[in-house]
């Protein structure tokens, strides 16, 4: 990047946005590990930890719901999504054109990419909590909704800068960030969990399971709040992030990978993030008296050292979801250079980033993006494994010079429709939601490939 204006040297910042990415450019192993570690041991974990606690879990239904959840997580990326990206080495985004078609893409990409947005918009919310902590600026509550003073919008804005400035370097800045941040968070994350133990009563590790049971996840929720069981636990850790693993959004980080096992680094950030630093925040969130807000917490817990872990700490997840919405609004403004679609979505991401409500309400928020763009992960999962298996087409769109695969379209939108209308909690929505996405894909795609006129050279 030496030499040019800044402009320049920007547009020359290429991440094979339409093209298999080449055998030069791919990455090792250490760079998802640190990646995952960086993205999930982060800043969604200082809101889900609390958030489990106010919801009245018992410690033995979290506990085991954790380990299952995430075992079947990392499962999910290692054995549906890395194989895909491996083979294709294409962004999400852009495999999903040839299966659907240009148009069917085009709003797919808006709500996938603003759902990123908001994603991310969350994250600098949770680090503007602590960079607010030295200005004495006003937390916002459980039940804030709306911007609660000036100095939370300064702050926002500030932090956002930093966030859209990281992402638009690309996948190898973000990967070399998340490596370098993620053993010093959880770190903290363990250290600030040890530190506050001792005034929840825990003098010893023999205390620390009636404590457990006594003092923390104690199976009374907080007024306003509804009861969760193992199931919630399991299925949350489970699908928080449907959208990246079965959902196929990490085709676009996981195309860098030389193999396609390196999906099992995925467990660093579910073990380090979804396991101990939900755990850690949960203590945290006991000892703060029942406080939600990470900044706060997480001072009381480490001191500076907290709170800056919690600044850092949504830089690392604002940083590579920011990167994946800059990717989806590029299938939509192909003319554009990648840094300039980037700095757009991080505008709106650091404008929804002002509204406390995606913080506070994170657990519904991820429990609704998964649900809306899982779908078209079951779309390109079926595509790629099954119908060459049916003796059907492949990337129908790309082959028959569809502008819209109606098969996708369909299967899209009637799986939102059939589980938003189904009277059970979000949080178990997604697992019948894949299932039909599935059999309407498969189903539609024979019924409508044996109507049309077959296509030269036949399936792939």
């Amino acid at each position: 990047m030496s030499g040019g204006t800044v402009t320049e040297r920007l547009d020359a910042l290429y991440e094979f946005d339409r093209e298999p990415v080449r055998e030069d450019h791919l990455k090792g192993f250490s760079s998802f590990a640190g990646l995952y570690a960086g993205e999930h041991v982060a800043g969604t974990e200082f809101i889900i930890g609390p958030l489990f606690v106010s919801h009245g879990v018992t410690a033995p239904d979290f506990f085991l719901g954790l380990a299952a959840g995430n075992c079947l997580a990392v499962l999910c990326w290692a054995l549906c999504c890395a194989p895909v990206a491996v083979r294709t080495r294409l962004t999400f985004y852009w495999q999903l054109r040839r299966v659907c078609g240009p148009w069917l893409n085009f709003v797919y990409c808006i709500v996938n990419a603003l759902m990123w947005c908001i994603l991310a918009g969350a994250m600098i919310g949770v680090s503007a909590t602590a960079v607010g902590l030295p200005l004495g600026m006003p937390m916002p509550r459980l039940t804030d909704l709306y911007p609660t003073s000036a100095a939370w919008v300064a702050v926002v804005f500030g932090v956002g800068a930093v966030v859209v400035a990281l992402a638009i370097l690309g996948f190898e800045r973000i990967a070399w960030f998340g490596k370098v941040c993620s053993p010093w968070m959880c770190l903290v994350f363990v250290a600030a969990a040890l530190a506050v133990l001792p005034g929840l009563g825990c003098s010893s590790a023999g205390d620390f399971w009636r404590v457990a049971n006594e003092r923390i996840w104690t199976g009374v929720p907080f007024e306003g709040q509804s009861k969760f069981t193992f199931w919630h636990v399991m299925f949350f850790s489970w699908f928080c992030n449907i959208a990246w693993h079965i959902g196929m959004g990490d085709m676009s980080i996981l195309r860098y990978a030389r193999k396609w096992w390196y999906g099992f680094a995925s467990l660093f950030g579910m073990f380090f993030g979804h396991f101990i630093a939900w755990i850690a925040s949960g203590i945290l969130c006991a000892a703060a008296r029942g406080d939600v807000a990470p900044g706060p917490i997480a001072y009381g817990g480490a001191g500076v050292a907290g709170a800056v872990c919690v600044v850092i700490a949504g830089w690392t997840t604002a940083n590579p979801t920011l990167y994946r919405a800059g990717l989806a609004f590029q299938v939509v403004t192909p003319n554009w250079a990648r840094w300039k679609v980037t700095l757009a979505a991080g505008i709106v991401t650091t404008i929804a980033a002002c509204f406390p409500a995606l913080v506070m309400r994170l657990l519904d928020f991820v429990a609704v993006y998964g649900l809306i763009l899982m779908p078209m992960g079951v779309v390109i999962l079926a595509d790629h494994w099954i119908l060459p298996r049916l003796g059907l087409r492949q990337e129908a769109a790309a082959r028959d010079g569809l502008s819209i695969n109606w098969a996708a379209a369909i299967a899209w939108l009637a799986t939102v429709a059939v589980c938003a209308a189904m009277g059970i909690e979000i949080f178990f929505k997604s697992f019948p939601g894949i299932l039909i996405a599935l059999v309407l894909y498969v189903g539609l795609s024979a019924l409508l490939q044996r109507r049309a006129r077959p296509a030269s050279g036949g399936p792939r």
